[in-house]
C-alpha cells in the first residue's frame, strides 16, 4: 500500500465520526421537539372581543302642538287714502298727522260754490217741472169736460135725427166730436205722464248733486289715526282725482294684522281662532296675544304654503303698524311624534334606522324609522318609536342588530 493511502485513512475515519455525532445530536433534538404538544393540533384559545361602550339618549314624546315661529311686519287692520269727491278749495282742516279720530269725525271741509249753484239750479227746475205737471193735469180736466159735453151733444143730436127734426149730418158731426174729445183726453193724460217723468229725472239729478255736496265734508270712515296729510287750508282740489297724493291717509291701529305663511306640514292644523303670541325686539319680555282670524283656502303653488292672517289686539297702542315682529303659532299635530338626537340616525343599505338598547341594557336592536322633519340637532320621527326608548348616540359603524354593548353612565353620556 502506498504511503498516501496510509495517510488518508485516519482523516476519513475522523470525518465519519463527526457525521455520526451530528446525526445523533439532530435526532436528540428532533425527538425533543416532536415529543411536545403540537401547535397545529391544539392552537391557543382566541380572546373574545369586548362589547363596545356606547352613549344613549331617551327618545322623547313630542308635545301635542308644534310651535311655528315666523317674522313679519305689522299692518293696520284698516287703511284708507282719502281723495276729494268735490271740486273746490279746502276751507277748513281739523286734523293733522298723529290725530286720533272717531268714525264720522269731520276731517276737511271743501268749499265748492259751483257745485252748490248746480244744486240750487236743479232744485229750481224741479219746481218748474212740478208747475208744468199741474198745468198738464188741468189740461186733462179740461179735456174730460169737453169730452163730456161732446158726448151729451151727440146723444141729443142722435135723438133729434132719429125723430127727423135734425139732419143726419149733424148727428154724424156730433159723433165725430165725441171721438175727437176722447183723443184730446188721452193726449192730456200722456202729457201728465211726461211731466211726471221729467220731475223724476230732475229729482234724481237733485239727489246726485245733494250727495256730491255732502262730499264737501270729508269725515273719518272708521276709528283710527292720521298717518299722512298732504293738503292744507286754501289748497285747490279736483273731484275724483286719484293720480296725485291723497288729502290724508287714515289707519286703524286698535287691531293689527300680520300675514304668516304656514308650511305644508303644519297647514292641516291651522284653523280660525288658533292662539298666537307676538314678540317685539324693541319691547323685550312682553308677549302680545293674538289669534288666527282668517286663512286662504288653498296653498300657494310656488311655495306650498298657506297664507294665514293673525290679528293682534292693540287697545293701548303699544304696537304700531310697520313694526318688525315675530309670531308663534301653537299648531296642533295631525299625528303623534317622537324626537331623537340627529346623530342617533343610521342610514345604510338597510334603510333609515336607529339602534335601541334593550331593557336589560345588554344588547341593541335596530328599529326602522320614518323621519318627519329635522329641527336643528333633533329629528322628529313620524313612525318607528313610541317614546321612552334608549337610542344609541353616534353608533359605531360595526354595530349590528343583536350585538352586545356596554352603556356609559348617564353622567358620561353628555360629555
Amino acid at each position: 500500500m502506498a504511503e498516501g493511502d496510509k495517510a488518508g485513512r485516519p482523516a476519513a475515519r475522523g470525518a465519519v465520526w463527526l457525521t455520526l455525532i451530528a446525526l445523533a445530536a439532530g435526532g436528540a433534538l428532533g425527538y425533543r421537539a416532536w415529543s411536545g404538544p403540537s401547535r397545529a393540533q391544539s392552537p391557543p384559545a382566541r380572546a373574545e372581543r369586548a362589547p363596545p361602550t356606547v352613549r344613549v339618549a331617551t327618545a322623547q314624546r313630542a308635545a301635542d302642538t308644534t310651535d311655528l315661529t315666523q317674522t313679519g311686519t305689522t299692518q293696520a287692520f284698516d287703511y284708507a287714502s282719502l281723495y276729494p269727491r268735490a271740486t273746490g278749495y279746502i276751507a277748513e282742516r281739523r286734523v293733522d298727522i298723529g290725530s286720533h279720530v272717531k268714525k264720522g269725525d269731520l276731517l276737511f271741509r271743501i268749499s265748492a260754490p259751483d257745485l252748490d249753484q248746480q244744486l240750487v239750479q236743479a232744485q229750481s227746475q224741479v219746481v218748474q217741472l212740478r208747475a208744468a205737471l199741474a198745468q198738464a193735469q188741468a189740461m186733462v180736466d179740461q179735456a174730460e169736460a169737453n169730452r163730456h159735453l161732446a158726448d151729451v151733444t151727440n146723444r141729443r143730436t142722435a135723438t133729434l135725427a132719429g125723430s127727423g127734426i135734425a139732419a143726419q149730418q149733424n148727428a154724424d158731426t156730433s159723433r165725430a166730436g165725441v171721438l175727437t174729445q176722447a183723443a184730446n183726453v188721452a193726449a192730456a193724460r200722456a202729457a201728465v205722464k211726461v211731466a211726471e217723468a221729467n220731475i223724476a229725472a230732475q229729482e234724481a239729478q237733485v239727489a246726485r248733486l245733494t250727495v256730491l255736496t255732502g262730499f264737501e265734508e270729508i269725515r273719518a270712515p272708521f276709528d283710527g289715526v292720521v298717518t299722512t296729510r298732504n293738503s292744507d287750508i286754501g289748497d285747490a282740489v279736483t273731484a275724483d282725482t286719484t293720480s296725485g297724493p291723497p288729502l290724508l291717509t287714515l289707519a286703524r291701529d286698535d287691531v293689527l294684522r300680520m300675514a304668516v305663511n304656514v308650511p305644508l306640514y303644519a297647514a292641516a292644523g291651522v284653523r280660525e281662532g288658533l292662539p298666537a303670541k307676538a314678540e317685539v325686539a324693541q319691547i323685550p319680555g312682553k308677549v302680545f296675544p293674538g289669534k288666527v282670524a282668517r286663512s286662504s283656502a288653498s296653498l300657494l303653488s310656488a311655495a306650498r304654503t298657506l297664507v294665514t292672517q293673525v290679528d293682534i289686539p292693540n287697545p293701548d297702542a303699544e304696537l304700531r303698524p310697520g313694526l318688525y315682529i315675530s309670531v308663534t303659532l301653537a299648531i296642533p299635530r295631525p299625528a303623534p311624534a317622537v324626537t331623537v338626537p340627529s346623530d342617533a340616525l343610521i342610514f345604510d343599505q338597510d334603510g333609515t334606522r336607529v339602534a335601541v338598547v334593550e331593557a336589560d341594557g345588554s344588547r341593541v336592536r335596530m328599529r326602522p324609522v320614518s323621519i318627519f322633519r329635522q329641527l336643528g340637532q333633533t329629528l322628529e320621527l313620524r313612525a318607528g318609536l313610541e317614546g321612552g326608548e334608549r337610542v344609541v348616540i353616534g353608533p359605531p359603524a360595526s354595530l349590528r342588530d343583536g350585538d352586545r354593548v356596554t352603556v356609559r353612565p348617564e353622567a358620561e353620556a353628555g360629555s
